[in-house]
């Protein structure tokens, strides 16, 4: 079999490639290499297959922290020609009940300390529950389940991957509606993973440290599996999750050379450089930030406190996390509030017709390629709203500039129709962030009598300043049309989140309107 056709086999010959370098450490705790790692990976496999019963297209359940042991079971799961469902721990039983059930999941597997609303939910659905523990480097990975006497050491290795497999179940944030089931194949994940590795120019020496959630298509995609995929080595925070506190002494003690994250992410790790800053920071190659418009003044509050490029890109889960980023400096400039250009697929700009727009001219962003989902689950409507004209569709306004750099306007659904007057929230939150005592600023859209709708905003202050509403109005003022001027700020101390640290507008709106 070409293994350059699925993921399994590209981290299969990594693993030969460079047997001895490292490839995932708990900080302060133990490293793996790519060979054990592959090993470990192996062997959970045969006793998912032989002790837990599972079999290929089976849907296993995954929700744990940012551990070695989800690392390893994810990727058993994969190896086992089953679909890993990486879910967050933070869910309720309601909520895992929806998930368990949508994915169809025959199993649930979490670490050692369990999640109690999770197993709640599988056992109201007759899901078996197992655990997983590595205790060291050298120990075997347990699982909680008894052994058959017959159990064969090797029961995966008759296993053969195919590019077709359904390897990834996830959902999408559901930003109109209840989520969306996106099923992604063997194909669809090494095809991704191969394009952040040439983006990036990611290789066996480069290193980085996790700071996103692993159940999320950003941290998984291109912080992980790129990374594992290029042979580079990976650090997990030892808490399991990403720390302020601990981020940049794991950058340096495992030579870390980029890190990928979040808007507000970067907005923490800038704070907390503005209060407590470092001695002195690690040579970075690079910065990705990704999942939400990174505002051109925070690209450069970054750029100029941490020494690296700053590369936005734009992804999302049906097209296995990315399809366009600013290039590295040595490939061509990289523009702050621009997206970058389309990497390892056909991207086009499409008015309502499905005709194809000239450079400078909005429509909705579409794609094809071979990393991009063949469609949702169970889902006939969306997919045929999805795949019209034979791009998928994404939902987003904007359009290409004359050298073929990608700018995004908004979500069909988020631009805000002010009497007709559609106006750009993104436009909006680059402005409130100028403002010198603004820390975080979200635009969003309410409905009103006069307008249809009216644009609201959200702000949190910088620590240790004040601002009022007039403040921000009359800055607004100066730096915005008048119709493009919030109504009303509502001044706040933090903002409400999606699990994966997304700030969404119809969220924020909901939460303002009702204190309202």
């Amino acid at each position: 079999m070409d293994s350059s056709v699925t993921l399994t086999g590209l981290l299969k010959k990594v693993a030969e490639k460079f047997p001895d370098r490292r490839a995932l450490s708990v900080s302060g705790k133990f490293d793996l290499t790519h060979a054990r790692l592959n090993d470990l990976i192996e062997r959970a496999a045969s006793r998912l297959v032989s002790a837990a019963g599972i079999k290929p297209g089976d849907v296993v359940a995954l929700t744990f922290p940012n551990t070695v042991e989800f690392v390893i079971m994810f990727l058993a799961v994969i190896r086992a020609r089953a679909t890993a469902a990486p879910l967050n721990a933070a869910y309720t039983a309601d909520e895992f009940e929806f998930y368990l059930s949508d994915s169809d999941s025959k199993l649930l597997l979490t670490s050692k300390e369990g999640n109690a609303p999770a197993q709640e939910a599988a056992s109201k659905l007759n899901i078996s529950h197992v655990t997983a523990t590595l205790l060291d480097a050298g120990s075997d990975l347990s699982l909680s389940v008894a052994d058959s006497d017959s159990v064969a050491a090797d029961s995966s290795s008759e296993l053969v991957n195919s590019p077709d497999d359904p390897a990834l179940f996830l959902h999408t944030s559901g930003t109109t509606s209840r989520p969306k089931g996106v099923p992604l194949t063997q194909l669809n994940l090494v095809s991704s993973v191969k394009n952040i590795k040439s983006v990036y120019k990611l290789t066996e020496s480069d290193s980085t440290v996790i700071v996103l959630p692993l159940f999320h298509v950003h941290g998984l995609l291109a912080g992980l599996l790129s990374s594992l995929g290029a042979g580079a080595a990976v650090t997990l925070p030892a808490a399991g999750r990403f720390s302020a506190t601990t981020f940049w002494a794991d950058m340096k003690k495992y030579n870390a050379t980029w890190y990928t994250a979040v808007p507000t992410i970067h907005q923490i790790i800038l704070d907390r450089h503005a209060s407590q800053p470092e001695a002195e920071y690690p040579k970075l190659r690079f910065i990705r930030s990704c999942s939400a418009s990174l505002a051109p003044v925070i690209l450069s509050r970054l750029e100029e406190a941490f020494g690296a490029p700053v590369l936005e890109a734009y992804a999302m889960t049906e097209a296995t996390h990315l399809m366009s980023s600013n290039p590295l400096p040595e490939e061509g400039p990289h523009k702050p509030g621009s997206v970058g250009k389309p990497v390892g697929q056909e991207m086009a700009i499409l008015n309502e017709k499905g005709e194809i727009q000239e450079p400078n001219s909005k429509g909705e962003v579409c794609i094809r390629g071979p990393n991009v989902t063949k469609g949702y689950k169970n889902n006939p409507e969306a997919n045929k709203a999805g795949f019209e004209f034979g791009w998928f569709h994404t939902g987003d306004i904007g359009y290409f500039d004359s050298d073929g750099y990608l700018h995004l306007v908004g979500r069909i659904k988020e631009l805000i129709n002010r009497g007709g007057e559609k106006i750009s929230p993104i436009e909006v939150d680059s402005v409130l962030l100028t403002h010198p005592d603004v820390s975080q600023g979200v635009a969003f859209g309410v409905p009103d009598e006069k307008y249809g709708e009216e644009i609201n905003c959200a702000v949190i202050p910088r620590e240790g300043t004040t601002v009022t509403e007039e403040d921000i109005k009359t800055f607004c003022k100066k730096n915005l049309a008048a119709f493009k001027v919030p109504k009303r700020v509502f001044i706040t101390d933090n903002l409400p989140k999606t699990a994966s640290g997304k700030i969404q507008r119809r969220i924020v709106a909901q939460h303002f309107l009702e204190k309202a």
